[in-house]
């Protein structure tokens, strides 16, 4: 395994344990959703306010994936089709992170809304990680396979 493949795998086994750990607090709305609001909120207010530093962390993963995932479009040996894939399944969750679920849970560990709207919240945050962790299992999976070969 080479440096780069090494850094994607790594980058994307360390964001799906992230996920993991996001939705085993974001299933609890599956359940009775007013007693469950404190225990989510709270853990947003954590993960997204008061655990700073370890949330750039996070962003800092992302921002390596995407960059390596760049230098092994150029100067790797890996190809197009993989490359392709592999660029919509991370920028995807990326994307979805920066532009939607990180201002959400924000605004969720805030807790100032209705509970309607923190229930709101919660689920659309339970969805996004839902799609954010199977795009980052394929992409792990992808690049595990391809290194099998």
């Amino acid at each position: 395994m080479g440096l780069l493949t090494g850094l994607l795998t790594a980058c994307s086994g360390f964001l799906l344990a992230v996920l993991w750990m996001d939705l085993i607090f974001d299933t609890q709305i599956r359940g009775d959703q007013q007693s469950a609001l404190p225990s989510i909120g709270g853990y947003y207010r954590r993960a997204t306010t008061t655990s700073q530093p370890m949330g750039r962390l996070i962003a800092a993963v992302m921002v390596v994936l995407l960059g390596v995932l760049a230098v092994e479009a150029f100067v790797g040996d890996s190809p197009g089709w993989l490359i392709a894939v592999s660029a919509l399944l991370a920028s995807g969750p990326v994307t979805l992170a920066l532009t939607r679920t990180v201002p959400n849970a924000v605004r969720l560990g805030r807790r100032t809304d209705t509970v309607a709207e923190q229930a709101r919240l919660a689920r659309a945050i339970y969805r996004d990680h839902l799609v954010c962790a199977v795009s980052m299992l394929a992409f792990l999976v992808l690049w595990l396979a391809w290194l099998g070969r």
